[in-house]
């Protein structure tokens, strides 16, 4: 049976760092039980707060080793890696570059590829690969960092499309009804078998999809894709905002 998410919601102001330091101690606790910290990180303005947080000198070397972090990509937009709709570009810029995070540490999507297929297909390879596992099996990673749009995607995977039934493939092509039309994302599979999964949701223009995702009234909002995500081994946790969680029946204050 799967477990209740747990809802932390934080003081606007306070967000980024509050949940920067929930980031820094799954990943202690992932490399002082496995030796390294998978992580598969998300694209939008929400996660790069998040990773402006991370890269501040004062805390980002003292209290984590990034150099044992192993860092994956939950989906990416079919564009090159300087286009600024990047993925992988804006966390270059916002967390790579700033921690001094090698190469080889880095695993990203190949956008630009002009076969998403072929880019999905490689990025199933490196993923079973870095992780160490063969088919049948699928990886689990430590921690999956999740956004949420406000028609109910998540990652790459949006609603009605045929990523949402994929039962095979680790990745996948996810196809947005809006702006980049072509993306690469992890599917279902894989996310559900991490050990932490992390909403991260902020702003009031969130607050009715967050709702209706953590407190659906209809078949139509439980069939949403962030619905979707129930991890059955891991941990889920929603990182809200005062104002992302300002429609949950049971709001409460600032944890």
């Amino acid at each position: 049976m799967t477990m209740r998410p747990d809802i932390r919601i934080s003081p606007d102001a306070g967000w980024a760092d509050a949940t920067a330091i929930l980031l820094r101690e799954l990943g202690r606790q992932a490399i002082r039980l496995r030796g390294r910290f998978l992580l598969a990180l998300s694209g939008g303005s929400t996660p790069q707060r998040l990773y402006q947080a991370l890269a501040q000198p004062a805390k980002s070397q003292t209290e984590m080793d990034w150099h044992r972090t192993v860092f994956l990509f939950g989906d990416e937009r079919c564009v090159s890696p300087d286009h600024p709709d990047s993925n992988y570009g804006m966390a270059r810029a916002s967390l790579f570059a700033p921690l001094d995070i090698p190469p080889g540490h880095v695993h990203r999507m190949s956008g630009e590829n002009p076969d998403p297929r072929a880019a999905a297909d490689e990025y199933e390879r490196s993923l079973r690969t870095v992780v160490g596992c063969t088919e049948p099996e699928i990886p689990s990673l430590d921690l999956v960092l999740l956004g949420l749009g406000e028609d109910g995607h998540t990652a790459s995977l949006f609603p009605g499309t045929t990523t949402l039934l994929e039962s095979h493939r680790l990745v996948t092509v996810g196809r947005s009804p809006k702006g980049i039309p072509l993306r690469l994302t992890l599917t279902l599979g894989v996310i559900n078998r991490a050990s932490v999964i992390l909403f991260l949701v902020t702003g009031s223009t969130k607050a009715q999809i967050v709702r209706r995702i953590l407190a659906p009234q209809t078949a139509a909002d439980r069939a949403l894709p962030a619905a979707l995500v129930t991890p059955e081994p891991g941990h889920l946790i929603w990182m809200l905002d005062q104002a992302a969680a300002s429609e949950l029946p049971s709001h409460n204050k600032p944890t």
